[in-house]
């Protein structure tokens, strides 16, 4: 049965969510193709089939899955045949851990370095919608953030710490070979590299390595996605 996947879309159709950039990856890791159907940040009547209001979501004949952590726990569950997203049991215990980490730690030192790009990206008639519901999280306004961004800067690099050290000793966050702990993470910096030219790694950063590793997987899937050279 065939698999839709909606995912958000911005300007032009960009494709920008870390979120839905990790079940990108996920279903290309299993070798399973998708339908993609755009939604913009408004759209939430094309998603209420899925009884809530966020993507993305995975629709899998009469199969509805919303969450990317839950969509690949599914895709592992009735794909056992195709190449394993975890890695058995305890990649998965660990897998979910690296998903915590990123949700709440490093994409929320990304966010205020990115707002006002991501702003700038999404589709004109989604702008009002960021503005309103993003301010209040800042605790700023989005041109504040941008003002700020050194400062903010700093403390995403100390958050890049760990990350840095254990990619300088070995290829990918799993080990030898990717797994689904690099397509979470690698979301959140396709999303920068998406929406904002905002460098924060040089040429020879193990993180940057790892990340041009991650852009030329699968025919290079990520890199065909309009995006910035940073």
């Amino acid at each position: 049965m065939a698999i839709t996947l909606y995912e958000l879309a911005g300007k032009d159709g960009r494709r920008f969510s870390p979120h839905c950039w990790r079940v990108r990856l996920a279903l290309a890791h299993k070798m399973l193709d998708a339908e993609t159907v755009p939604v913009r940040f408004t759209d939430k009547d094309s998603i209420a089939f899925s009884g809530q209001t966020l993507v993305p979501v995975l629709r899998d004949g009469d199969t509805v899955v919303s969450d990317s952590w839950s969509i690949a726990e599914y895709l592992e569950d009735a794909y056992p045949e195709r190449p394993s997203l975890f890695g058995g049991e305890a990649g998965q215990t660990l897998t979910r851990f690296v998903n915590m980490w990123t949700g709440g730690g490093l994409q929320l030192a990304l966010f205020p370095c990115l707002a006002k790009d991501i702003h700038e990206h999404c589709d004109p008639a989604d702008r009002d919608y960021f503005r309103h519901t993003r301010e209040p999280r800042l605790g700023k306004t989005l041109e504040q953030a941008t003002a700020e961004r050194d400062r903010h800067a700093e403390h995403l690099e100390r958050m890049l710490l760990p990350l840095r050290v254990l990619l300088r000793a070995q290829p990918f966050v799993a080990g030898e070979e990717p797994l689904y702990a690099d397509h979470i993470v690698f979301g959140a910096f396709q999303w920068a590299r998406c929406v904002s030219d905002f460098r924060f790694l040089n040429d020879q950063d193990s993180i940057r390595i790892w990340r041009d590793r991650m852009g030329a997987l699968f025919g290079g899937l990520a890199d065909r996605e309009p995006h910035y050279e940073t």
